[in-house]
């Protein structure tokens, strides 16, 4: 009986293998020409092209003082201002995506570089100082995208652009460009404690507010402020078109919009997905006030001696599968920037259209919760976090473990859901190799979704008894 399953399986991911090859191999062409259609749409309805990441590198500085640097494999925005140069990470995974179509476009780039007359340089050069006085030189390649989308903020692209939605909820951040926000609930005087939920990637509040919130107890909420976040680009948080959402935006924006606006002194952290880097992050930079810690599904895949942390998160991540079809999803949002904003323009744009439907069609039978996190985003939000929080991050976090397990002396908590087939339960138990005190709770017969959604009250119960450990301490 076993030989013939296993014949099966292998037939089975053969089958994958051809099929996704196929599929993919298609996608990367239509994808190559989604790029300049968008480029002649955008022309025609805005009088401006809008930045992609198909562009090859070139030398390029903007009046704003921000450049994108690459080196040793890692990239970079340089801030300059007139009182320091700040680094903040961008993510390769933007603009390297290996596939059929890009090297085929690759080589004939080369080759027409190759034979073109030397003076449109694709290199800048940097020279350093060193200490003994020498003259140390090195050199960057510059993505132009970036340098497009960074000018975006001189040119004031318009809110909403044409693709996005231009409805009263996805636009009523655009009153109050500078919070976040948030959800709260639970006491309102005598605060003993503040807990703060992160949702994960295209979600929002809500995965938690309609879950969990109505399922905490009445003593929970006299003792716990709970605060809910959209995080920036998601849900009725603002969504700039001229961001690059990077870790530092998104940091940034919950320390004001939560911790500063709520006088938040010492918290619980309870994060899902993508949220668990932010958790993390937020965990490490605040070691003396995080109470406890509780991850659902965090995405560390430790990456293999010589790959690439950020590329192999991508891999891993998005393997350009068909099966799964929660793989084929995120496969399709990582590696297709053009097929990613017609998804978006498809959905996103018509989300009221598709709510009526789904309505119409249970008989308002099911609450739409869901549906709404996931189509309340603008594709440069998606795509950008997409890159620079799940993939562009993988080479910190095991430096956020470590110190969360050297420095930051709070209460780790790990939830995964056996049949999670987007994040592996083995994704928990390295969080737990590297931070020995981490308990890993495994939930049979839940996947990343139901891990929450389903199990609201006995999670709710679960997270108030860590609560209590942790206020014991």
């Amino acid at each position: 009986m076993e030989q013939p399953k296993s014949v099966l399986t292998m037939t089975g991911r053969f089958a994958n293998e051809i099929l996704s090859f196929i599929i993919f191999t298609l996608l990367d062409i239509l994808d190559f020409l989604l790029c300049y259609v968008y480029k002649i749409l955008d022309y025609l309805i805005e009088a401006e092209w809008k930045p992609c990441y198909c562009s090859s590198e070139k030398e390029a500085i903007t009046s704003s003082g921000k450049i994108l640097v690459s080196e040793h494999g890692e990239s970079k925005i340089l801030y300059l201002t007139p009182t320091k140069l700040r680094l903040e990470e961008i993510s390769d995974t933007l603009y390297t995506r290996p596939s059929l179509v890009s090297e085929v476009s690759k080589s004939t780039v080369d080759e027409l570089k190759r034979v073109k007359t030397e003076g449109n340089s694709m290199i800048q050069s940097r020279e350093k100082i060193d200490k003994r006085g020498g003259t140390i030189r090195s050199t960057f390649t510059i993505n132009s995208t970036i340098v497009e989308m960074l000018q975006g903020r001189i040119q004031k692209l318009p809110i909403p652009r044409w693709s996005d939605c231009d409805c009263k909820t996805c636009t009523c951040w655009t009153s109050c460009k500078e919070s976040l926000f948030v959800k709260a609930d639970g006491a309102k005087e005598n605060v003993q404690e503040d807990v703060l939920f992160i949702h994960g990637f295209i979600s929002s509040s809500a995965f938690w507010t309609e879950t969990l919130y109505p399922n905490f107890s009445k003593t929970t909420k006299s003792k716990y402020r709970l605060l809910a976040v959209d995080l920036l680009g998601f849900g009725k948080s603002p969504k700039p078109n001229d961001s690059l959402y990077t870790l530092r935006e998104h940091l940034d924006m919950i320390e004001k919009s939560v911790l500063e606006e709520y006088k938040v002194k010492s918290f619980h952290i309870v994060a899902h997905s993508m949220g668990c880097i932010l958790a993390l992050a937020l965990a490490v930079n605040h070691p003396a006030s995080v109470k406890s810690l509780t991850l659902l599904a965090p995405p560390y895949f430790p990456a293999p001696k010589g790959e690439q942390p950020s590329q192999y998160m991508m891999k891993r991540v998005a393997p350009r599968r068909v099966w799964p079809l929660i793989t084929f999803g995120a496969s399709l949002g990582c590696w297709y920037e053009h097929i990613g904003r017609t998804v978006s323009l498809v959905l996103c744009k018509n989300h009221r259209l598709w709510e009526f439907l789904t309505k119409l069609f249970t008989r308002n039978r099911i609450r739409t919760y869901l549906m709404e996190g996931f189509f309340c985003h603008t594709h440069i939000a998606a795509w950008h976090t997409l890159h620079n929080i799940i993939c562009g991050t993988a080479g910190l976090m095991e430096r956020y473990l470590h110190e969360v397990k050297n420095v930051v002396k709070c209460d780790v908590n790990i939830f995964h859901g056996k049949d999670d087939e987007l994040i592996p339960v083995e994704c928990s138990y390295s969080v737990k190799s590297i931070i020995p005190r981490a308990r890993v709770k495994v939930v049979e017969n839940k996947d990343h979704i139901t891990i929450v959604v389903g199990r609201q009250q006995a999670f709710a119960r679960e997270l108030e008894q860590i609560w209590r450990n942790a206020s014991a301490i």
